[in-house]
């Protein structure tokens, strides 16, 4: 039979599987803290666990779920890999540094449903979810690039995918992340963005742990929405504003709202005016995205006086706005873009990864 995945188990799991092997359950704590703070790489370099354990660990688990098939890095520090999965499917992940951050960017889903126009991830469809160990070993894989002085600061769940899609898997994943015993990190370093599924924005809620939520916006009303991400024909804005306003009232944190700007589909004073109309009451962020271009496509980012016409605009209606940090710009960083000249064989061509750190 296949080896499971290690990371797949929760630390309860780890505990009740060490202890079914005739160990204390203290060792389930040793073995995370190899895996998520020491680096491992192998079962047998975990030191201070037994070489009995070890080789039960061996016989039963893969430490790692993925292979790299491409690292590429930039020049401003930015580092992006395309992992293979066991079963031969490719996921995306991306290491960005800055001077007292590092900040990675994960996957949730093999492909992507939700439809958006703009979006390399779902042009091949939708494979599958990734399982909670598939996840975390995104970031196992991004950790080990850094040096011994770096560690990661900041997660962002804006890879392919739609992260609440796959929310069976992803909670667990969130859980290690934020626990002591896994990476640690705090609730406000960690990131969920989605494109608006109002049950799973509830379902996330109730964690009762104040994870920053990222809502793909993109329109300011129904109609175009519609034009820009399909699904929204099923979910309806105001469903999703609710959502995100029920979030921000549980658990207090500020919700930030992504626009990707398509020049001449959502980047007029119209749409500004609208969306400040939206938002002017809402204690919210708006990141701007000029878009990534995708060879296929043919939409593309408006000018940067656009651009900056729209940020004013909604900062004449007292909206928070902010365009965002191109990262990556010399190599294949744009979600979605490296998966895409894998899975159909061509050159990959040079596009600027744009995401909120």
């Amino acid at each position: 039979m296949p080896k499971r995945l290690l990371t797949d188990l929760s630390r309860d799991e780890l505990t009740a599987w060490v202890e079914s092997t005739g160990n204390a359950s203290y060792r389930a704590d040793q073995i995370r803290r190899w895996i998520y703070g020491k680096r491992v790489n192998s079962f047998d370099e975990m030191h201070d666990v037994s070489a009995g354990l070890r080789n039960l660990m061996k016989e039963e688990f893969e430490l790692f779920g993925s292979s790299t098939v491409r690292h590429q890095v930039s020049k401003d520090g930015t580092e992006k890999l395309l992992l293979e999965m066991k079963d031969g499917e490719h996921v995306e992940c991306v290491l960005m540094r800055e001077e007292k951050r590092q900040t990675v960017c994960i996957s949730t889903q093999i492909g992507c449903a939700m439809g958006c126009v703009f979006c390399a991830s779902g042009l091949l469809g939708l494979k599958r979810d990734l399982s909670t160990g598939e996840i975390l070993d995104q970031i196992l894989r991004l950790d080990r690039l850094l040096t011994s002085e770096e560690r990661i600061t900041n997660v962002v769940i804006m890879g392919m995918g739609e992260p609440l899609a796959n929310l069976k898997n992803l909670i667990p994943a969130l859980l290690t992340l934020n626990e002591k015993g896994g990476m640690g990190l705090g609730a406000r370093r960690i990131t969920v963005s989605t494109v608006g599924l109002p049950e799973k924005i509830k379902e996330l809620s109730e964690m009762n742990i104040p994870f920053n939520l990222a809502v793909s916006l993109h329109a300011p009303n129904d109609d175009l929405r519609n034009e820009i991400v399909p699904v929204n024909k099923n979910i309806q804005l105001e469903r999703i504003m609710q959502a995100a306003d029920d979030y921000f009232d549980k658990t207090g944190r500020r919700i930030t709202y992504e626009y990707v700007l398509l020049a001449g589909v959502n980047d007029a004073d119209k749409q500004a005016v609208e969306l400040g109309k939206l938002l002017k009451h809402r204690n919210a962020h708006v990141n701007l995205i000029p878009m990534n271009e995708v060879a296929p496509l043919s939409l593309e980012a408006p000018s940067s006086p656009r651009t900056n016409q729209f940020v004013e605009t909604l900062r004449s209606w007292n909206v928070n706005a902010t365009v965002r940090k191109r990262k990556g710009a010399d190599i294949d960083a744009a979600c979605g873009q490296l998966r895409l000249a894998e899975q159909t064989n061509e050159t990959p061509e040079v596009y600027p990864l744009e995401i909120n750190t």
